[in-house]
């Protein structure tokens, strides 16, 4: 369980309930201060987290904007909570929602899973060697960092595209009219929230709710519902209720998004550092150099013991969209095979390699990944139809070396040749 740690209470006025339920959970030092004063106190104490008390927006927009500088100044993710009222307005753009209907369980649990973000964060940082102001690639991107998140809306009511054009402005939209077609996207690729709007029962809502929470894999997910529903489940602590306004939910889950998506990047620089940068951090594949010395072993291996070698290039011929192209490679890490390895090329293509699997073998495992990455990726338009990824196969023969097994399927070597 996340420690709490210091804490600063922005308030101007007493905050008793959240200071005695902050403090009840473990939270020392926590110092409370007016906006004026905020700054100074977070330079004081340096907290884990910042938590604004009141639903009312400061008395000066002026200390918002001195607040959030400090806040973007910070090299390790510090949280910000804000308690607001129903579909009330954020005081910080990215501050994580907490209504005040809400009970201040669900206040400690959203901060216990925040802070997971943020031990992992520090994790990342000391591992990398970075100092007080970290590496680009490691740094919490406040106002992006949603260009390659992933949402999924679901719903069929008459609300729903109203809904979906509000997600689908700000994220890429994968739309679900049934639960069943949601579940399928959630266990075939990564999804950084969840919008439920209007057209479902309220068993079929509570059922949705009840499985992400009995998985362990979905508990911090971002779930914004739409509407009336009186259902909720307490092992989600990201749940956030707005009662009509979609632009509002949307407002509301995009911060929990945003660090969702930074969680994910997170792990998979954590695996980059742990394997000595050969996975990409972006796609979870191999780095370029990594893949193509890899492969030249794995050439010279099968040369040596007669085995079997097989690649496949897969391109994107009809969409040359950086984003679809991502997507594809991030799919595609969960796809390949444990003895199989891939990278993506610039231009967006995917090389991957086959180990011990001859043609065939190869032409059964290309066909699954690439009926997946069809009916899964996202293209610019959001229409996964025009998506049709190009396969194209080579195995190694006596005669091949590395330039020409690869030259069959359209490339060339990275790497020196021995």
């Amino acid at each position: 369980m996340a420690s709490l740690g210091p804490l600063v209470v922005v308030a101007e006025n007493p905050a008793q309930e959240v200071v005695g339920a902050l403090g009840n959970a473990g939270a020392f030092p926590i110092v409370e201060a007016r906006w004026a004063d905020a700054r100074a106190a977070i330079d004081e104490i340096q907290p884990s987290a910042l938590v604004l008390a009141e639903p009312e927006p400061p008395p000066n927009p002026r200390l918002a904007q001195v607040l959030t500088s400090r806040v973007e100044a910070m090299g390790l993710l510090m949280p910000v909570l804000a308690r607001v009222g129903p579909d009330g307005l954020l005081p910080i753009p990215y501050a994580l929602a907490v209504s005040t209907q809400e009970p201040m369980g669900r206040l400690i649990d959203r901060l216990r899973s925040a802070l997971r973000i943020r031990n992992l964060h520090a994790t990342v940082l000391r591992r990398s060697g970075s100092g007080v102001q970290p590496a680009p690639e490691c740094a919490l991107p406040l106002h992006g960092g949603l260009d390659h998140a992933t949402v999924l809306c679901v719903g069929r009511g008459r609300g729903y595209p109203a809904l979906a054009v509000a997600v689908g402005e700000r994220v890429g939209l994968i739309g679900a009219m049934s639960v069943e077609t949601a579940a399928r996207f959630l266990n075939t690729r990564d999804i950084e929230g969840i919008v439920i709007g209007d057209g479902l029962g309220p068993r079929v809502v509570e059922a949705l709710l009840t499985a992400l929470g009995e998985d362990a894999r979905f508990r911090d997910l971002p779930v914004g519902l739409l509407g009336g529903h009186e259902v909720g489940d307490d092992r989600l602590p990201n749940l956030i209720h707005v009662e009509s306004d979609p632009e509002r939910l949307v407002e509301h889950l995009l911060p929990f998004v945003r660090l969702q998506a930074f969680e994910g990047h997170l792990k998979r620089l954590l695996k980059s550092l742990e394997t000595d940068g050969t996975l990409d951090p972006a796609t979870g594949l191999f780095a370029r150099n990594a893949f193509w010395n890899d492969l030249q072993r794995a050439v010279k291996e099968a040369e040596s013991n007669g085995g079997c070698l097989s690649v496949a290039r897969f391109s994107f011929e009809e969409t040359r969209d950086a984003r679809a192209h991502l997507d594809a490679a991030r799919l595609f890490s969960r796809l390949v095979r444990n003895i199989d390895f891939a990278c993506q090329e610039q231009d967006g293509s995917i090389l991957a390699a086959f180990t011990e699997t001859d043609l065939r073998g190869a032409h059964v495992v290309a066909r699954r990944i690439a009926s997946v990455l069809k009916h899964t990726m996202l293209s610019a338009d959001h229409d996964r139809n025009t998506i049709r990824p190009t396969v194209t196969l080579a195995t190694l023969k006596p005669t091949d070396n590395l330039s020409t097994l690869m030259a069959r399927v359209g490339t060339y070597p990275a790497v020196a040749v021995g």
